[in-house]
């Protein structure tokens, strides 16, 4: 897996991109309440936002970390929320996608480097 400095953990299955929050993200968020995923077939640019999470701290907002086209959303999220808190690497993934070159993911941090990075 990669990460980024959002706190967003990349995981490549076949030629797809799974996008989630880290351990520590869904932590600082609180509990969560709502998640509003994508349209699946949006093409988004990183920095876009694509995902929407309410917790009962606060609402925060999932940037696309790549360029790439939204193929799959997890709705289990929309019915079950909570699942950002139980297992965020886990069955808490937000959104699949595709990418033209899955070589960018080499710019973002490894799991040590993350955890160095949140000290």
């Amino acid at each position: 897996m990669k990460y980024t400095e959002e706190h967003e953990w990349l995981r490549v299955e076949g030629d797809l991109v799974v996008v989630g929050i880290t351990e520590h993200a869904a932590t600082q968020l609180g509990d969560v309440v709502f998640v509003e995923l994508p349209e699946i077939e949006t093409v988004v640019a990183r920095g876009d936002e694509v995902v929407v999470i309410e917790s009962v701290k606060a609402a925060s907002d999932i940037l696309a970390p790549v360029d790439g086209e939204i193929v799959e959303v997890n709705d289990a999220l929309e019915k079950n929320p909570g699942l950002v808190n139980d297992d965020p690497t886990g069955d808490a993934w937000f959104f699949k996608m595709r990418l033209d070159d899955l070589g960018v993911l080499d710019d973002f941090m490894t799991e040590d480097e993350y955890n160095d990075y949140i000290g």
